[in-house]
């Protein structure tokens, strides 16, 4: 699905003859070889001569060297250079460590550090529990990958896993002023990484685990969650599962029919469609079809993977045996968290009326949006080019803010329920359509009523612990 795209834009400088038609002929080259302009700058204007910028979008490295061709095929034209704009945003890193306090003089210096720092770190060694009071710790999460499973790239290693890790980290301080740092570990152990990660937890006032490929990630969120007493949370499990639970929430709306009512196929049964899957059954889903890379999990098969073993026993009630594209037809809702294209027109087609479609894949989805919303009444996608796009960034940052600032030890389902449903209200009845069943990742509110969410259901706990 060739595309254009912002993550594909490019800037071309470009030298032309001064004619009055110079512009419009390259604009129209451009446009001719299906980029996307989104500028165009004369940066030099001489009488022979001039010098234009060109930013566009375009679908992939090969379709950028397309349009070069394309402008020096031109009589009189000349590429000087092609700059890539998102290696560019990437020069240097897109992390920085500033200062909260003014250091000034040899007064701020003496309490920020020596000699005054060391009457803080005594009081803390008294009383550790005032590290979260006295430390950057009540506001800092840890991002800890092993670079295994970097988005649908693969198992690329840490140090080319960190543009993601640091990404991530901008995403919670934008959207919920939450300190984070990449944790890039170089070992896919998984005894080593839960010593690891156990080793530099004191600093943190929680963990995120990020891009660790399955089943492994499931054992070390799991001893994490059990063997420190600060909150660990799998984004690539628990963000996705929250975002599309609150997603599906409102096109169930659109279309007027119940979670318990509808048969939903889940393509892609690791990280992230093991806790869809919770997270659906836990909201009164019933007729849930997990399918993997051999169709559908079912109880006449054996399995050797304790997370496969359990969705067999509590997912396919009707126990179909077949594959993806056979369980999608008569169903209500696709959920893909897989690959590219598994599935074509015809298994859309074959869905029920007023279908559901979630092609969440990134960055190519497991079916053509265009062609999909040809047959099903509400489709979403991982994309920011396209509408209802299910992202994570609107669960994570308002969730850990939510968790330091309720300064709790652990995640619960009803914290993961609650959250969901706060991204669903984001959107009202008056807004609510096929094409807008989400919240943008922008709006200012999702963040804090994520958080809110959290805090009121740990002080429900709390209220009912003390009744």
């Amino acid at each position: 699905m060739a595309i254009p795209s912002p993550g594909n834009s490019i800037t071309l400088r470009v030298e032309a003859p001064s004619s009055f038609t110079a512009t419009s002929e390259i604009t129209a080259a451009v446009a001719a070889a299906g980029a996307l302009i989104t500028a165009l700058d004369v940066t030099e204007s001489h009488q022979d001569r001039i010098v234009v910028d060109v930013t566009c979008n375009t679908s992939s490295e090969a379709h950028a060297d397309e349009i070069k061709d394309a402008l020096n095929a031109l009589e009189g034209v000349h590429v000087r250079k092609v700059s890539d704009r998102t290696f560019l945003m990437h020069l240097g890193g897109k992390l920085e460590v500033v200062p909260k306090v003014a250091l000034r003089n040899r007064d701020d210096l003496s309490r920020a550090y020596t000699p005054g720092v060391a009457r803080v770190c005594m009081a803390i060694a008294e009383n550790p529990e005032d590290a979260r009071r006295l430390t950057i710790k009540r506001n800092t999460v840890a991002v800890v990958t092993d670079g295994s499973a970097v988005l649908g790239l693969g198992n690329i290693g840490p140090a080319a896993a960190l543009p993601v890790m640091e990404g991530k980290a901008a995403l919670f301080k934008q959207f919920a002023n939450v300190d984070a740092w990449p944790v890039c570990l170089d070992t896919q152990d998984t005894e080593e990484i839960i010593m690891i990660v156990k080793a530099i937890a004191p600093v943190y006032g929680g963990i995120n685990l990020e891009d660790i490929a399955a089943p492994r990630c499931f054992e070390i969120e799991a001893r994490l969650r059990e063997e420190l007493d600060i909150p660990v949370f799998h984004d690539d499990q628990h963000g996705t599962a929250i975002v599309t639970l609150a997603a599906l929430v409102n096109a169930l709306k659109v279309v007027d029919k119940k979670i318990a009512d509808v048969k939903i196929v889940v393509a892609g049964v690791g990280a992230a469609g093991n806790a869809i899957i919770q997270l659906l059954l836990a909201q009164g889903a019933v007729n849930v079809v997990a399918c993997g890379r051999n169709g559908a999990i079912n109880r006449d098969e054996t399995y050797t993977d304790a997370h496969r073993v359990w969705l067999a026993e509590n997912t396919n009630p009707d126990n179909f045996i077949g594959s993806l594209h056979d369980a999608v037809a008569g169903a209500d809702v696709f959920i893909g968290v897989s690959g590219p294209n598994v599935l074509g027109e015809a298994q859309v087609a074959s869905m029920a009326e007023n279908s559901i479609v979630f092609a969440m894949a990134n960055p190519t989805p497991e079916v053509d949006p265009t062609i999909a919303a040809k047959y099903a009444a509400v489709v979403a996608t991982g994309r920011s080019d396209f509408p209802n796009q299910i992202n994570n960034v609107l669960a994570f940052p308002g969730l850990f803010r939510g968790l330091l600032d309720a300064g709790v030890s652990d995640i619960t389902p009803e914290m993961l329920v609650a959250a969901a449903e706060a991204i669903a209200n984001r959107v009202g009845d008056d807004e609510l359509n096929a094409s807008f069943i989400i919240p943008s990742v922008f709006d200012p509110h999702v963040a804090g009523d994520v958080a809110e969410a959290i805090i009121g259901v740990v002080h429900a706990a709390r209220d009912a612990q003390a009744n």
